[in-house]
């Protein structure tokens, strides 16, 4: 198996009955792919429609739901990391619609960019098929408060495909609704961070690899159909909870790092970039809590206090997992790796402002300028 093509799936049996069909004779078409299904201790029928009526399919069953990051991770483990194992693990969500040649694309793009450690489709909205789906669009930035958006999606306003993105391009992040990455490289990053559990643990595992320096990219000739919500709706607290607190994780494993290459970059020695680097994303990461507390009052003031309660509870738990980084392990990670790191893609601004006031509505409208250059 060169590919492997693995669904965590989560209560999801309609999803499973209407879109693995089509995902399988996409796959039977490129050597070597293979599709498995990793079951995250489903209480529906879920099971019951894998032995019935996909009986070929491998299905991995876990004896608890471990999330979305402890999930792949365990799927990809039992996979294998010998000389037999996959090349290329697949992320795809059960909720995703594939054309019969999404597949060999992104393939075809690894094989020939060794320098890529993953890749992925464009994402539509599966309703409204000639839109850019919210959760990934035409692959993803980040401003420098951490709030991410897209190529097709600037905040709420999701554009429509009329070929403005069909160059490939490397992007600071892509979906992990489909989301095709080297297992080398996922396993030695240590695969998705398990502290997540779910919700933009791709964001923070492409930020790494770019630390590492691996490219992130978007393979236009490839598209898939995101139907999204399929497992938490957009309206869900713990949802809120699990956005507040993975954004603060995220920043808290890769903003000092990122600070720490460009100041090295710049001609600092490896010591002063280290602790210049530190706390300048020490300062960065209490600005991003505040404007978490002014959105926490927001809920309070329009009477949704169970979104209040989850920004708080958030922050909360982000004090209680955060990993506290040192002078030292910046150091060493500059000793490492700074000669061969570049991150692009942090938008030097606050998003949620230039879109309101500034005009920046879609993202054609933004300069490269704009980004930081780390």
């Amino acid at each position: 198996m060169k590919t492997a093509v693995v669904i965590l799936n989560w209560n999801t049996e309609g999803f499973l009955r209407e879109f693995l069909p089509g995902l399988l004779r996409s796959c039977d078409k490129v050597k070597g792919a293979k599709v498995v299904v990793a079951d995250n201790a489903s209480t529906d029928g879920s099971l019951k429609v894998m032995a019935e009526e996909f009986p070929q399919v491998r299905t991995l069953r876990f004896e608890k739901n471990l999330g979305f990051t402890g999930g792949y991770n365990r799927a990809f483990r039992e996979l294998g990391d010998g000389p037999d194992a996959p090349e290329y693990f697949l992320l795809i969500n059960s909720d995703i619609e594939v054309p019969e040649d999404w597949l060999e694309p992104l393939v075809e793009w690894m094989d020939s960019h060794p320098e890529c450690g993953a890749c992925a489709p464009k994402l539509h909205s599966w309703q409204d098929r000639d839109s850019f789906e919210y959760a990934g669009a035409a692959g993803g930035f980040i401003d420098r408060y951490g709030y991410p958006f897209c190529r097709g999606r600037v905040m709420g306003k999701v554009e429509k495909d009329n070929g403005q993105y069909d160059s490939p391009a490397d992007v600071f992040w892509a979906t992990g609704a489909c989301l095709m990455v080297r297992s080398s490289v996922y396993r030695m990053l240590g695969g998705l961070d398990s502290r997540f559990f779910a919700h933009m643990e791709e964001i923070d595992l492409c930020w790494r690899m770019q630390l590492e320096g691996w490219k992130v990219t978007v393979v236009p000739t490839s598209t898939v159909y995101h139907v999204g919500g399929g497992t938490l709706p957009a309206t869900s607290p713990f949802k809120l909870f699990l956005n507040y607190r993975n954004n603060l994780l995220m920043l808290g494993n890769n903003l000092a790092k990122t600070y720490a290459l460009g100041l090295h970059h710049k001609g600092l020695s490896t010591e002063r970039a280290a602790s210049k680097g530190l706390r300048k994303a020490g300062r960065l990461i209490w600005t991003r809590m505040v404007l978490d507390g002014i959105s926490a009052a927001v809920y309070l003031l329009t009477f949704k206090p169970d979104c209040f309660k989850a920004v708080v509870r958030a922050h909360k738990e982000y004090r209680q997992l955060r990993r506290k980084q040192t002078v030292r392990d910046i150091r060493r990670y500059l000793d490492m790796y700074a000669g061969s790191s570049e991150v692009r893609g942090i938008y030097r601004k606050w998003i949620v402002l230039s879109s309101m006031f500034k005009g920046k509505k879609v993202f054609g409208s933004i300069s490269e300028q704009d980004f930081y250059k780390f």
